[in-house]
């Protein structure tokens, strides 16, 4: 019974934490945008790194990739390609594939490639210009995601591309993205009444002990 109450007490202490741990950030890089008032699309950006908050960390090998980052963005609501503006996120997409052992180990049974994540932009995606060298033009594209994990949960986040574009070029490349995806998980609030409620389960069992 000391064994019961001791795990209740282990699990009213570590439940509140558990509430902020419930994110996946991916790193993708290389790759192309093609870029139009008809909308920004990526081909052939390689996931790089994964890093599961509070769960470890996968990164690419030299020469390979984790998978594939894909993004394509609505039309051009206002502003301009040049000097920034901001897309739709009507008919967008938002996807996250992984290949290989690391992906398969995610999920029982699936043998080719992964979908980890499967969605779209939700709201105004920003396209806003960084700076200029020379020929260069820098430009982050932002904006919230929303769509299913390869779990089947339903995950909301945010993504920031850096592409870097030639003065006259209708493409650019990826020099880095970064994505974070946040795991709909119970507010501390919330798991801190759950971990008082187990916490005064223990009591009883302790006194129900005394007791007898």
């Amino acid at each position: 019974m000391r064994r019961v109450i001791a795990v209740l007490a282990f699990f009213a202490l570590a439940l509140p934490m558990a509430a902020w741990a419930g994110s996946i950030t991916f790193t993708d890089q290389f790759g192309g945008v093609s870029i139009s008032d008809a909308g920004i699309s990526s081909r052939g950006a390689e996931l790089r790194d994964v890093n599961f908050l509070g769960g470890g960390s996968v990164a690419a090998a030299s020469g390979h990739a984790l998978g594939s980052v894909s993004y394509t963005t609505g039309a051009l609501l206002s502003g301009s390609l040049t000097s920034g503006g901001v897309f739709s996120s009507t008919g967008s997409s938002f996807d996250i594939t992984g290949v290989g052992a690391w992906a398969r180990s995610l999920k029982a049974g699936s043998k080719g490639p992964l979908d980890i994540f499967v969605g779209s932009f939700v709201g105004p995606i920003d396209w806003t210009l960084d700076g200029k060298s020379g020929s260069k033009s820098f430009y982050t594209l932002s904006g919230e995601i929303s769509g299913t994990l390869y779990t089947g949960r339903t995950v909301m986040g945010h993504t920031s591309q850096n592409i870097t574009v030639l003065t006259g070029h209708n493409s650019g490349h990826i020099t880095s993205g970064s994505t974070q995806l946040q795991l709909a998980v119970p507010e501390p609030g919330t798991l801190g009444l759950l971990g008082l409620g187990l916490v005064g389960i223990a009591g009883m069992f302790r006194r129900k002990i005394i007791g007898s």
